[in-house]
């Protein structure tokens, strides 16, 4: 068992090491605050009372601006190290319920995609453990959708539903312009990149809520490595963790020496090191939950 006391100072150690490390990275390469600008961005515009929308490429739904408010007038890397530190520290704080053991996500290549792009993900897979992280769930819907469903409550889906009246009130029509930029939106979905099909042998498990989760995620329009962090939520051993943290490397290794022609082959690259690993690790268990049933049974327990 892990004291709250350690839990919270390892919290803190990994969100002030990676928040450093994303806002030396984004002042280093002259990127501002990555993606989440884009929030920053949009929460200007509310303040100014324009559209965000306005803005051509802004792809966030507006609760996504409400997030950006405490930044507007923070330098661009500063901001970007804060969120992403804030996100690691909660998601780090998280994964160390059941161990730390399981802090070997940082490991996984999507964490460190992310960085280098300062994105949602790891507050995204932090929403899964706090109920009233629940609403940012509705930042990025393609990734959140399949969160929610799998660690739905009460409180997170009440939090949710009143952020998303508040976006509301500030901009009644903000869903009609947001959805006005889909077509700017460039995608794929795993389920139709070969071999993606393989991934229906998750309704071998139909009885886990992994397995759904992994489907869900599976039909979801994504574009890039780091989308796929959620996907850590599914292994729970430290064997299965650092398996799939190994095979997702192989897109890393890939990206250090190729420019990706298009998304398709960014989509075929997570499929294969990314969605057939946690297909593996679902079947996997799967295997040794009988094995014990059967050592059980030969043994004479009850």
């Amino acid at each position: 068992m892990t004291s709250m006391r350690s839990r919270i100072l390892v919290a803190l150690a990994i969100g002030v090491g990676s928040g450093c490390a994303c806002g030396w990275l984004m002042s280093y390469l002259r990127l501002g605050a990555g993606d989440f600008q884009w929030a920053i961005q949009a929460a200007r515009s509310v303040l100014g009372q324009e559209n965000p929308y306005s803005v051509p490429g802004q792809l966030y739904p507006l609760p996504a601006a409400l997030f950006g408010l405490p930044f507007v007038g923070m330098a661009p890397a500063a901001a970007a190290g804060i969120f992403y530190g804030a996100s690691s520290a909660l998601l780090a704080f998280g994964l160390t319920r059941s161990g730390y053991h399981r802090l070997t996500v940082f490991l996984a290549y999507p964490y460190w995609a992310g960085m280098l792009a300062v994105q949602w993900t790891p507050l995204l897979t932090a929403a899964a453990f706090f109920p009233l992280l629940l609403p940012v769930t509705l930042v990025k819907p393609q990734i959140g959708i399949p969160v929610a469903a799998r660690f739905p409550t009460r409180r997170g889906l009440a939090a949710g539903a009143l952020l998303l009246l508040v976006s509301l009130a500030v901009q009644p029509h903000w869903p009609l312009d947001w959805m006005g930029q889909f077509g700017l939106y460039h995608r794929f979905y795993p389920i139709l990149i070969f071999p993606g099909c393989l991934l229906l042998l998750a309704l071998l498990r139909y009885r886990d809520g992994d397995a759904w989760f992994l489907l869900l995620m599976a039909v979801m329009p994504q574009r890039w490595f780091y989308d796929a962090l959620v996907l850590w939520l599914i292994p729970k051993s430290r064997q299965a963790i650092l398996w799939a943290v190994f095979f997702s490397w192989g897109p890393g290794i890939w990206r250090w020496y190729h420019v990706p022609r298009d998304f398709a082959q960014v989509g075929r690259w997570m499929v294969v090191c990314f969605y057939l690993p946690m297909l593996g690790v679902l079947l996997a268990r799967a295997w040794y939950e009988r094995s014990e049933r059967a050592r059980q049974i030969l043994s004479g327990a009850p």
